[in-house]
């Protein structure tokens, strides 16, 4: 049988298998050996099987025992590997590892071509490992490697091919396991290998490249700049050994620029970056169409130009880069191994597209890519992480832009399944805690569910404890945890979560000293949470350091940092805060000095200027209140209708202008008495309530108050219709307030005034009644112990002492006696309302006398006004009043009894 190829002159002949045993097996190996170099040289299948089949027989022609059987199965074994790497089929690689081991078998310790056997043994278990990430296969091979580097020793002709074997392996296992050991090994390994390789070696490029490559890898893993300056000189150095026209030359730019654009990332140095982009171009112009790396290149440029967008904002450089990607993946279509890339890469573009011009189709079209890459990356693929978090990266922004909830539930699924690929150990466990914790977080300020908002903070003291004080993420985690445990307080009330986010803002200010760019955050963030403990604890300590730290947030943000107004509007809610509860003037007077720097920073047309005018209006008021100062109660009407002005109808805080305006004006009706304000005052209520309809949770207030003001008008002119509309609106706003409501106890008050005055009014008795009825209902929601009960016993007794007037049922001026007297007990002398509620109860009592004459009776009222006089100085407006109701009492008793000592000092008082 003869061989024969159509593309040579000559022929192999094919012994038949009858003769094998005559032919010389010399004759066998020199043909397989023919046909493995005509393979490589022209890559056809049929002479590296034939090649195979030959060595098959040869080995048949050594069996065991034969001197020559190890080299047989040693050739077998390397022609077969060559075949898996050539057609995919795992049985070759199978029995080239098992042939590999038999050969080594047959090596022993001394052999000379042992450590041949132990690298091919080494590659073929390596090429293993590669198809099934076994780890044994690669711990065996990194074993093998040790043991051909022992014989190899200094000054042996290839112990730099065993340093780099070896470090190749080491660099796999830090890959797949992540042990920085193995990484450092083969950084030292790789600086051996190249100390032994000096320029002018032929092996020298080689082992520039694969140094730099492990440096590389360990910069990503910590991030030591002097290991990425140590790689890109070393790609430099690579560059001047393949001069214009060397066939590598386009790999050395390509390699240069990718470090250079990873110190770019680092650093931020642009020039950087330009020269990656110029190195990118210059590597991409020597890989013309038809290169198989021309697509590689394209990418990495696109990348670059991306970056060069993303620094300098130049949309022609994004624009570049999309057209880049797009070329590159014509270059990879379906199958191609490196479609993936190409795909990941048109899809960050499109994202930063969106992100610059807001063009939803790029989104959709990011969204759409980075489905597909994640398609092509399976679960065991070492780039499905990095494709899992872009694509929750692009979903997220279109959760931000539609607020679809299935977008969301998407990006918690897919960081779920990243935080599955990084399991206890793993360099972006961390990471995937953080990140999930956060979309948690965010799902539950979408939904409410507490069980996410419990998970995100369980997973953010998982990242914490992962990124240690001294993590270049410390911060970040120790920031999101404080977050989330502040959340949880807002929902639950626990202390404890406060307590917890004070401790960690104080743990991160320790992380930010004097100079840091973070400081000035972590001053106003703790100011914050402690003015909530303020609020919620009422420690002052609390207060007055918030106030401190915001002035030192301030101080380190000043006019034109983008953060001033907020940390100005925090401090003044804080100074505000310290005023309510000291009183102390200079408090409120720097709070308007911060408002009116707010505002001047806020001209016409800016967005938040209706705001700063509404708060300066607000604070202006309550100085008014406090100082009396008519300017600030006039500055805040003008600058309250003009924040109303810039908060038409449909604004969210139009009902909240028309409310603090009408109580400016009422405010300036009660120093003025001018009518047009109290008319202006109720125009804006009845335009509140309109806002308000039926169902609106604000229309009781709407009702409620302008019920109060039309109530005011009458008093003031006297209208009746007024009085008649309070009353309705009263009884409406009490019935959107039924008992349990927090304002019902307001709404029954308001609403017995009403009816009080329309009493005196027509002298309706069913008017009276219903009051009386009405402050029966308001003293049982004030049981013994409460603290507004003397007050609702002082007014039920006052409208039964009017009932008995108008219809003399002793009954009620006998009740009116008992509740006045309880209501002075509540209120004993040196409280401010003793005085009124003494006077009271001595008309009573009064009345009383007069109805049975009882001196008795005229004992109490006596011995009241005399009281009550004690506590009205000379000049007191009400002292006169009681003078002369002391002086009637004494004169009622000098007509009982006739002692002229009663009428003398009744004349004398009179």
């Amino acid at each position: 049988m003869l061989l024969h190829n159509a593309h040579n002159a000559w022929t192999f002949p094919q012994p038949d298998r009858m003769h094998y045993e005559i032919i010389n097996c010399t004759s066998l190996f020199d043909l397989a050996l023919a046909l493995y170099n005509r393979f490589v040289k022209e890559g056809k299948s049929g002479d590296l099987d034939e090649a195979i089949a030959l060595l098959h027989d040869a080995l048949e022609l050594r069996p065991p025992g034969h001197p020559d059987r190890a080299s047989s199965l040693h050739f077998l074994a390397l022609r077969l590997s060559s075949r898996y790497t050539g057609q995919g089929v795992v049985a070759d690689l199978e029995e080239a590892v098992t042939l590999g081991r038999a050969a080594l078998e047959l090596r022993p310790p001394g052999d000379p071509h042992r450590e041949a056997s132990l690298i091919n043994l080494a590659y073929c278990l390596r090429k293993r490992y590669r198809k099934h990430a076994l780890i044994h296969d690669l711990e065996e091979a990194i074993d093998l490697h040790r043991a051909a580097l022992e014989l190899r020793p200094p000054g042996h002709p290839n112990r730099s091919t065993s340093l780099q074997l070896l470090a190749l392996y080491l660099s796999d296992r830090y890959d797949s396991q992540g042990t920085v050991s193995d990484l450092e090994e083969a950084v030292m390994l790789g600086r051996a290998m190249l100390e032994l390789r000096p320029p002018g070696n032929p092996h020298r490029s080689a082992s520039l490249t694969i140094l730099a490559h492990y440096l590389r890898k360990r910069f990503r893993r910590h991030a030591r700049i002097h290991d990425l300056e140590e790689t890109i000189e070393l790609y430099r150095a690579l560059l001047e050994l393949r001069p214009p026209g060397h066939p590598d030359r386009a790999s050395s730019f390509h390699l240069l620029a990718l470090s250079l654009s990873d110190r770019y990332d680092s650093q931020g140095t642009v020039a950087d970056l330009e020269e990656a982009v110029m190195l990118g171009r210059a590597a991409l112009e020597l890989r013309p169409s038809g290169n198989f790396n021309r697509g590689l290149h394209l990418i990495n440029l696109a990348n670059c130009l991306r970056k060069r967008f993303r620094k300098l904002t130049s949309i022609h450089d994004l624009e570049e880069a999309i057209e880049l990607h797009h070329v590159a993946l014509e270059l990879h279509p379906s199958g191609h191994p490196r479609r993936s890339l190409s795909l990941h890469g048109l899809s960050f573009c499109f994202s930063d597209r969106y992100d610059s011009q807001g063009t939803v189709a790029d989104l959709e079209e990011a969204v759409i890519l980075g489905r597909a890459v994640l398609e092509l990356r399976p679960p065991g693929n070492p780039h499905r992480s990095a494709s899992l978090i872009n694509l929750a990266d692009y979903l997220w922004k279109r959760f931000q832009k539609y607020a679809l909830v299935h977008d969301l539930e998407e990006v918690i699924k897919l960081q779920r399944a990243l935080l599955e690929l990084c399991p206890p150990g793993h360099p972006d466990r961390a990471s995937s805690l953080h990140s999930l914790a956060l979309r948690l977080s965010n799902r539950y300020d979408n939904q409410g569910t507490v069980a996410d908002l419990e998970e995100a903070v369980t997973l953010g003291r998982a990242a914490l404890e992962l990124r240690p004080p001294g993590n270049p993420h410390h911060n970040s985690s120790l920031i999101n945890l404080a977050d989330y445990l502040w959340r949880r307080f807002r929902k639950h009330a626990l202390i404890h979560d406060l307590e917890e986010v004070i401790k960690l803002y104080r743990a991160l200010l320790e992380l930010c000293p004097p100079g840091h760019p973070d400081r000035a955050s972590s001053l106003h963030w703790l100011a914050f949470h402690l003015s909530n403990r303020y609020d919620n604890q009422g420690m002052v300590s609390d207060l007055e350091e918030a106030v401190t730290l915001g002035r030192a947030a301030l101080e380190l943000r000043p006019p034109g940092n983008p953060h001033h107004s907020v940390t100005l509007i925090k401090l003044t809610d804080y100074l505000w805060g310290r005023f309510r509860k000291h009183a102390l003037i200079h408090d409120l007077e720097e709070v308007i000095k911060l408002q009116r720097a707010l505002l001047e920073l806020r001209p016409p047309g800016h967005p938040d200027r209706a705001s700063s005018l509404h708060s300066l209006a607000f604070h202006l008021s309550n100085r008014y209140d406090s100082q009396g100062t008519v300017a600030d109660l006039e500055e805040a009407v003008m600058l309250g209708r003009e924040a109303l002005e810039l908060r038409p109808p449909g604004n969210p805080r139009h009902s909240a202008s028309l409310i603090n305006l009408a109580d400016y004006l009422r405010k300036r009706f009660r120093k003025n008495a001018l009518i047009h304000d109290l008319e202006e005052v109720i125009k804006l209520y009845r335009a509140l309530l309109e806002l308000c309809p039926p169902g609106h949770p604000d229309r009781a207030s709407s009702l409620h108050l302008l019920a109060f003001y039309l109530s005011n008008r009458y008093d003031s002119q006297g209208t009746v219709a007024d009085l008649e509309e309070a009353v309705a609106l009263g009884h409406a706003a009490l019935e959107l307030r039924p008992p349990g409501n927090p304002h019902h106890s307001a709404s029954l008050i308001n609403l017995a005034k009403y009816l009080w005055k329309r009493f005196r009014k027509h002298a309706l008795i069913h008017d009276l009644e219903e009051v009386i009825k009405l402050h029966r209902a308001l003293l049982e929601l004030r049981p013994p112990g409460h603290p507004d009960r003397a007050s609702s016993l002082h007014l039920l007794a006052f409208y039964l002492s009017d009932r008995y007037d108008s219809q003399g049922t002793v009954a009620d001026l006998e009740e009116a006696v008992a509740l006045g007297h309880a209501a002075l007990e509540l209120r004993p002398p040196g409280h401010p309302d003793h005085c009124l509620f003494a006077k009271n109860l001595a008309v009573y009592l009064r009345k009383g006398f007069q109805n049975r004459t009882l001196v008795h009776d005229l004992e109490n009222p006596i011995g009241l006004r005399r009281a009550a006089l004690e506590f009205l100085p000379s000049g007191h407006p009400d002292r006169s009043v009681q003078l002369r109701s002391l002086a009637l009492c004494l004169s009622n008793r000098y007509d009982s009894l006739g002692a002229a000592a009663d009428l003398e000092e009744a004349i004398t008082l009179g």
